[in-house]
């Protein structure tokens, strides 16, 4: 398999540690979603990341239906999400707030970055939303006694929210104070401490 994205984008990272914890091999090839469009249709034509293509030459995009399709290949004690109800519409929604976020994070950054004018309404509606979301994932995760959010054994739940929170605190560390949120800044410090996030990482670099 191919994984095509760069590790700065939470979406591209969340499907590198899945493929590494689930020790599926795969080749990564860092393109951006700008500098190697031209490259990156040839795999799809959305031009986005991250893509998985398959060893039969399908491609894959968007990082929750990558991630499901990894999920199908492994037993279901090895899933990360859990496929019993009602565990699995949990950790989907916890993963859905954090990707959700995710997107919130991407649109504030373009806002600022392509406009001349930035909208203060679009900048502050995007602020309330990534705080609003922030809230409702510290006082669950606050909840939780075990060691990740569903039990012993990490999930892609507890992998997106840590790589959206550095993603957060990269590209508006101006935003958030991220020691308001306690239960969430010392879940990804603990996940970011682990050799596979350490691996499968790099510091935001903006496109061009």
């Amino acid at each position: 398999m191919i994984l095509i994205g760069q590790y700065d984008s939470p979406f591209v990272r969340r499907v590198g540690i899945a493929l590494t914890l689930y020790g599926m091999k795969f080749e990564h090839r860092p393109w951006s979603s700008f500098g190697d469009a031209e490259r990156l249709r040839a795999y799809n034509p959305l031009t986005r990341v991250p893509t998985l293509v398959l060893d039969d030459g399908t491609a894959l995009a968007d990082s929750h239906i990558i991630l499901d399709y990894l999920d199908s290949l492994v037993p279901e004690d090895r899933a990360m999400f859990p496929r019993s109800e009602p565990t699995r519409h949990r950790a989907l929604r916890i993963a859905a707030l954090a990707t959700g976020l995710a997107d919130k994070v991407v649109s504030l950054f373009y806002e600022k970055r392509l406009h001349n004018e930035v909208s203060a309404l679009w900048v502050d509606r995007c602020r309330l939303q990534i705080q609003a979301t922030l809230a409702v994932l510290e006082a669950t995760r606050a909840e939780c006694v075990s060691e990740f959010w569903f039990g012993e054994q990490i999930g892609h739940a507890d992998i997106a929210v840590a790589v959206v929170l550095r993603f957060l605190c990269e590209v508006h560390p101006e935003l958030i104070a991220i020691s308001n949120y306690p239960a969430l800044r010392a879940h990804a410090e603990r996940l970011e401490a682990t050799a596979v996030f350490q691996a499968i990482s790099q510091p935001f670099i903006a496109p061009t």
